[in-house]
């Protein structure tokens, strides 16, 4: 029986779950951590699936064909294997599950709505005992501009878009989805966010985005805008962000993801009142719901030797 290699940096508690779940959908396969497998097992391993993994152990399977990321994002995974290497001779398959868009949405829209509703004033005149109540306005009175326009946030703006507001989007490539108007390219960056009021961030963190969020960015911004941020940390420039919150230029800013995670308990953006910290929440992946995606995706490699849509690893998704 041909053996795939589990190789995770997860607590054993979550480890154990994951394999017992897979090899219950997986009767046939033998899954096994990668350090219960022996170096003529790893010699002759064809297929990985990987959770927050140490990339260095990849190379010890030299006959590795695909790799089942457990994760949405594997951009981090994909800055290990590549920085100043060959390209991996593997493919790697990073977890496309429609569930994920949907509870990304869920996220997307709660969070919209806590700003939209001027929660973050409210939450900050209860503590001062202050009774004051701002202008409400409508959801088609409030624009709202997506980077990132994949599965995640195309469903993000239409989920959006059914509720009632303005809603713009932006990717590196040209799309086109009902209600929403689209940009691209550089001058089109610009152009969406010189209207929006609250920006929101579902990019991947790659060469091309990183510190995408910056000065530049942010003084097109309309005064009083908002920024949420469910992509990656390194996305951001943090202290150009925290000068704009200071200096009222900004409103808020929504952060779930940050280059370290846990977020360091001294740093000063748990302080700031101007900035929402969360746990990377927003969008976590659902266990049974992937195990059945993964499970599917080898089932069908077995049968075809098709393997599922993976990244490219010049672009990083």
């Amino acid at each position: 029986m041909a053996v795939i290699t589990f190789v995770s940096q997860l607590a054993h508690q979550e480890q154990d779950a994951w394999l017992a779940l897979l090899s219950t959908k997986l009767p046939n396969e033998a899954i096994k951590l990668d350090k219960d497998l022996s170096v003529e097992q790893k010699l002759q391993c064809e297929i990985a699936i990987v959770a927050n993994p140490d990339a260095d152990i990849l190379s010890q399977y030299p006959k590795l064909i695909w790799v089942q990321s457990l994760w949405a994002g594997v951009d981090a995974l994909v800055s290990q294997l590549s920085d100043n290497k060959p390209t991996p001779s593997f493919k790697l398959v990073r977890l496309i599950d429609p569930i994920l868009a949907q509870t990304m949405s869920e996220a997307v829209l709660t969070w919209v709505l806590y700003l939209h509703r001027d929660m973050p004033k409210y939450l900050q005149q209860q503590k001062s005992a202050q009774w004051l109540q701002h202008r409400y306005l409508l959801p088609q009175e409030r624009t709202l501009g997506i980077l990132g326009l994949g599965e995640l946030g195309k469903l993000s703006a239409l989920r959006l878009y059914e509720n009632g507001f303005n809603v713009l989007g932006w990717s590196q490539s040209d799309k086109l989805i009902n209600g929403i108007t689209c940009y691209s390219g550089d001058e089109g960056l610009v152009t969406m966010v010189r209207q929006t009021d609250i920006l929101i961030c579902l990019l991947p963190l790659t060469s091309a985005t990183y510190q995408l969020i910056n000065e530049d960015l942010l003084t097109n911004l309309p005064q009083g805008a908002s920024i949420i941020n469910f992509a990656r940390g390194g996305i951001v420039a943090n202290h150009d962000l925290i000068n704009h919150l200071a200096n009222g230029n900004l409103e808020h800013a929504i952060l779930d993801v940050f280059e370290q995670e846990p977020l360091d308990k001294s740093d000063d953006l748990w302080s700031n009142e101007k900035i929402t910290v969360l746990p990377h929440i927003s969008a976590p992946t659902h266990f049974e719901s992937a195990g059945e995606i993964v499970t599917n995706n080898i089932k069908q490699y077995r049968s075809n030797d098709q393997i599922p849509f993976y990244i490219d690893w010049n672009k990083g998704y």
